[in-house]
């Protein structure tokens, strides 16, 4: 594989001008079709396979037209103290508030409090339910311009109006933060890379990676059925993924010029060695993202697979766009080092083809903070590594009181009119009235339906923790009827989740006895079920993930124990990760720091998915840090002296590729939607916790034990597997023949340049 990079790496140096065109007109053509193409909407959300889903679709097929998928909103509307709900001026109010909220083209239907009774019992908090054709994402700027505008003008009365439900959804944006992300990512490529130009470079290509990747998802999201959380992921990832790809191809072409190479050999070499590292690094994070299919949620897999593509992106970027645009740079990146700048980029033959062992004697004068530190490590590898298990233990141990759930307007902030809506209701009507529980019967093949579906609503309403079940709603066709349930619990609460499993094991009763097939279905069922449903999936999927990636790590690295050393930090990182989690976000530690408003659940797809993305963002430290140490091991020199090589040509990059990676994730902190928000700041946690202390502390400390033992691998495996050769061995053996290398001198490079 080296030789075949090395070969793609010089070609797009000489052909920089058709390689900058191809990238340019993809980007410009994923922005035309991302332009052109109708506005997405918010993505259907479907759970295969369970009660909550297979009760929806009974309702589709069973009451058509009844808008089962639209936007809700619940205008709640409050009396002044000491007045009534059904004093004249406020039941006017309310009933005109109601009346012009019917007049909207995309209002299926409105309900008149007064009509419905939907009144508390001391008539000082009502509610009208608004239902519209259409979902939240395709609700028109003037219909939700209707219900704040209905809500204003009924506060005119003196009464407190607020409004709750998916109809105010709004598209969650990042804010500044993202900016300053950006902004601190460039600050360390300039710092690691000594230039604005090389700095420039990552940004630049990771950005058009983006650009292409994003743009094709808008272009494509109503084709597919993609949220506007997919595009939202898929930036995230991309950019960090992006950035830190084309910083370790740069950084690898700056110490092949300081060699003294010519710089089309050396743009070859980065592409050989570094870009070799960044392929299979990107197929870790591609085998991560795209496994989330196994779990079974459409929406889960649609984004994973939209975030794999843009790594793709990002990896074929920096494998082409990378070295066509040190091709145009030139002679303004220069060598890391003064001596590498005094020989102008000059190869000294004799330097070139020395033995390993020189090689690595010379670069023992050499000293930097990484060398330092990993003899550091190597001196006391037990305490290191004592250390470093303990600490991340400590962190995870909040990740034992994990709760998960989907958020509602309880986490909302606290000044949101959802918010305070969600509050009125929970204060007017019990703390279960904003989780309603929808009772689905179908009594097709019962006796007597009416008779059965009374027996139901009975039996139910027997229930511990119900406090109350409304009337039976039937069909046009009196087959299927509705029974709304009100729990005595908070949506989120586990009493919720147990008085389900209730009513869903009295129906299994109820359908031998009476014919009456019950399932439970709603929003609150709907969070149950997609929990369970990522819970059950976690292991099958970690075993999955994890195993493919094993499988890649050994043929990357040639031995057994180490891909077992990465995947077992990995897991110390992840729990740790999600031991951060729970502490801000549920338990609410440093909550006003993080900008959440109020804690809640953990998302119920925080666990799978952080499995997900960060253990391929895990493995890319591990490649391009251990593929150094490996490189050096098999070119002749000692454990203890080929970890101190990794450390000397990988620390500095791995900690600014982790720098820059916090910091792009970290700017997502920001975001208005909590998603988004826990998302980036878990991914954010989780790459600190890994790049610094496991890759950085545990791995050295582990290798240093084993010994020559970690670059072990059984004769019969070592004979089955293949040789992708990503220590460059092949172009060691160009050196040595003179294939290639010779080619390309610097009078024709100059020459080049000046056409350029």
């Amino acid at each position: 594989m080296a030789t075949f990079l090395y070969k793609v790496g010089r070609l797009a140096f000489r052909r920089r001008h058709f390689v900058a065109l191809i990238w340019v007109a993809l980007l410009t053509l994923a922005g035309v079709g991302a332009a052109t193409a109708p506005a997405p909407g918010a993505g259907s959300f479907s759970i295969p396979g369970t009660e909550a889903q297979r009760a929806f679709d009974l309702l589709e097929e069973r009451f058509p037209g009844s808008a089962a998928d639209g936007a809700t909103a619940r205008v709640v509307f409050k009396a002044p103290e000491g007045e009534r709900m059904t004093d004249g001026e406020h039941k006017s109010a309310v009933q005109t508030a109601v009346k012009d909220l019917t007049a909207d083209k995309q209002v299926a239907s409105a309900t008149d409090p007064f009509q419905t009774k939907s009144l508390n019992e001391g008539e000082t908090i009502a509610y009208a339910q608004v239902t519209y054709k259409v979902n939240g994402m395709e609700l028109e700027d003037s219909s939700r311009d209707a219900l704040e505008n209905a809500a204003k003008d009924a506060r005119g009365s003196g009464m407190t109006v607020e409004v709750g439900g998916d109809a105010l959804q709004a598209m969650p944006h990042t804010g500044t933060a993202e900016i300053i992300g950006i902004g601190l990512a460039a600050v360390v490529l300039v710092i690691t890379l000594g230039s604005l130009v090389a700095a420039g470079l990552p940004l630049l290509t990771a950005l058009i990676g983006v650009g292409i990747g994003v743009s094709s998802i808008t272009a494509l999201a109503k084709v597919l059925d993609l949220g506007t959380t997919t595009s939202t992921l898929a930036m995230m990832i991309g950019l960090a993924v992006g950035i830190d790809y084309a910083l370790f191809i740069v950084s690898r072409y700056r110490a092949e010029l300081d060699e003294g190479r010519e710089r089309e050999d050396a743009a070859g070499r980065a592409v050989g060695t570094a870009g070799s590292a960044v392929v299979f690094a990107g197929l870790t994070v591609v085998i991560a993202l795209v496994g989330l299919a196994v779990v079974n949620i459409p929406m889960l897999t649609k984004m994973g697979v939209a975030a794999a593509g843009t790594v793709a992106i990002a990896v074929l970027i920096a494998l082409t766009m990378i070295p066509a645009l040190l091709g145009y740079a030139g002679r303004k990146i220069r060598p890391t080092s003064a001596k590498g700048r005094l020989r102008g980029g000059r190869k000294d033959k004799a330097a070139a083809t020395a033995a390993p062992v020189a090689a690595s004697g010379a670069e023992e004068e050499k000293s930097n903070l990484g060398t330092r530190w990993a003899r550091f490590v190597i001196r006391r590898p037990i305490a290191v590594l004592l250390i470093g298990v303990v600490g991340l233990g400590a962190a995870a141990i909040p990740a034992g009181s994990l709760a998960l759930g989907l958020p509602d307007d309880g986490v909302q902030p606290t000044d949101t009119t959802q918010r305070k809506a969600y509050d009125l209701l929970s204060d007017g009507f019990g703390p279960g009235f904003n989780g309603p529980l929808m009772i689905v019967t179908d009594v097709k093949d019962a006796e007597d339906p009416k008779g059965a579906v009374a027996e139901v609503g009975k039996t139910i309403e027997g229930i511990d923790g119900v406090v109350s079940v409304a009337p039976a709603a039937f069909n046009k066709a009196g087959d299927t009827a509705i029974i709304s349930v009100i729990p005595n619990f908070k949506p989120s609460s586990t009493e919720t989740e147990d008085l389900v499993h209730a009513i869903r094991d009295a129906g299994a009763g109820l359908k031998s006895d009476h014919g009456a097939e019950v399932t439970v279905t709603g929003a609150t069922a709907m969070n149950i079920d997609v929990s369970e449903k990522l819970n059950d999936a976690l292991l099958p999927y970690l075993a999955l993930v994890v195993g493919l990636a094993f499988l890649l790590l050994i043929i990357v690295f040639r031995s057994v124990l180490v891909p077992l050393k990465a995947a077992l930090g990995f897991l110390l990182s992840v729990l740790a990760a999600l031991g951060a989690v729970v502490a801000v976000f549920q338990w609410g530690w440093l909550a006003g720091l993080f900008g959440v408003a109020e804690t809640g659940p953990v998302m119920s797809m925080m666990p799978i998915f952080m499995v997900g993305v960060v253990f391929g963002l895990a493995m890319d430290y591990e490649v391009f840090l251990v593929t150094r140490m490996r490189e050096a091991y098999v070119h002749g020199e000692r454990p203890g002296q080929a970890i101190v090589t990794g450390f000397r040509h990988g620390a500095r990059v791995v900690s600014a590729a982790a720098v820059i990676m916090i910091a792009v994730f970290a700017g997502f902190i920001g975001a208005s939607d909590q998603m988004i928000k826990m998302i980036g700041f878990g991914l954010a946690i989780a790459v600190f916790f890994d790049a610094f202390v496991v890759r950085m502390a545990i791995v050295p400390a582990v290798l240093a034990l084993l010994g020559a033992k970690a670059w072990w691998l059984p004769k019969w495996l070592d004979r089955a597997l293949p040789n992708v050769d990503v220590e460059g061995e092949g172009l060691r053996e160009l050196d040595s023949t003179g294939a290639d290398g010779g080619r390309g001198g610097q009078g024709d490079e100059d020459r080049e340049l000046v056409r350029v």
